[in-house]
């Protein structure tokens, strides 16, 4: 592939497989979340009737209040792929920073660094992508970059690819070769 193939923003993402995949991956949270749900139900209430720390219907409960917050999980972030829209923006600052927080578990305090990327959105909104220890996406991104946000997907992607050895799937953002 040449240099002149990697400019301008993916038509795949016009294509009916594409719109499938986000359908079925709201269908697919909404199914797990169910599943989760009932286990969580089942499990509280076979505890409440096999325990001798907790009864019926005080461990069912539980198990239903615990099962609820996954279906309410599933139904915001179902809610926030709906209400999500396709967006265009620039890269305008890249920050990392070094930072400090305490392992309870280790009972130390542990170093790490944190890469921030803001990209401004032509409507004037901030948005960032960050992560802890991991410079992939920091390194991928430069100050100028026109990016892309797609409607449904958590992504962003490279107006200008040109120059680039790596790609990040607008679906499971994994990283490929480009």
């Amino acid at each position: 592939m040449n240099n002149t193939n990697r400019y301008g923003y993916s038509l795949k993402i016009d294509d009916p497989a594409m719109a499938r995949y986000i359908r079925d991956t709201k269908r697919w949270s909404a199914i797990f979340s169910l599943i989760l749900a009932v286990v969580a139900v089942a499990g509280f209430f076979i505890y409440g009737e096999t325990s001798s720390e907790m009864d019926n219907p005080e461990s069912l409960y539980i198990g239903i209040g615990i099962g609820s917050m996954f279906i309410l999980i599933a139904l915001f972030q179902i809610s926030g792929r709906n209400r999500s829209i396709t967006w265009d923006g620039i890269v305008v600052d890249k920050v990392e920073k070094s930072k400090s927080r305490y392992d309870k578990y280790q009972s130390r305090w542990e170093e790490y660094l944190e890469f921030t990327v803001s990209i401004q959105a032509d409507n004037g909104k901030m948005h960032y992508i960050g992560a802890e220890d991991d410079d992939t996406l920091y390194n991928y991104y430069q100050i100028g970059n026109r990016v892309r946000h797609h409607k449904g997907l958590n992504s962003y992607e490279k107006q200008d690819k040109s120059g680039d050895t790596i790609i990040f799937c607008n679906a499971c953002a994994s990283l490929n070769d480009i």
